[in-house]
């Protein structure tokens, strides 16, 4: 009876799928745990919406951006607290002079009306007038 003669390899092997797995798991989680808290930000706010049937790609930037929101009320937040008017443009000053290539982003509630929007675009020009965007949901 003959055996085989069995090698033996002094450097051990390292399977690196289960690493991958791992690592891909744990980048789904930050993901997803970082989607959820940005969208919590303003979760009471319904964004007006377009339909496109154009799928254009969107321009990915990495400015910093500050997210002003507007509700139905007309109550404005920023980073999840109800601030008055004169605070939002004291925020919004600070925040261009930190970071002069950063946006500000509008996120207005679709029962809002035009006016009431152009009158705070209007205001926010004055501080900025490039840097003042207005936020809207777009549907696919």
């Amino acid at each position: 009876m003959k055996f085989k003669e069995q090698r033996s390899s002094s450097v051990p092997e390292v399977n690196l799928v289960p690493m991958i797995d791992v690592l891909m798991s744990v980048l789904l989680f930050f993901i997803i745990t970082s989607m959820t808290l940005t969208s919590k930000i303003l979760s009471d706010i319904n964004l007006p919406g377009i339909s496109n049937s154009d799928n254009t790609e969107k321009q990915e930037n990495n400015q910093p951006g500050l997210i002003i929101g507007i509700d139905k009320d007309k109550n404005l937040f920023i980073r999840e607290e109800m601030v008055n008017e004169e605070e939002m443009f004291q925020n919004v000053a600070t925040f261009l002079d930190e970071n002069p290539s950063g946006e500000v982003i509008i996120k207005a509630d679709q029962e809002l009306s035009y006016e009431d929007i152009s009158q705070l675009l209007n205001k926010l020009s004055k501080i900025s007038d490039q840097q003042v965007f207005l936020a809207i949901d777009q549907e696919n």
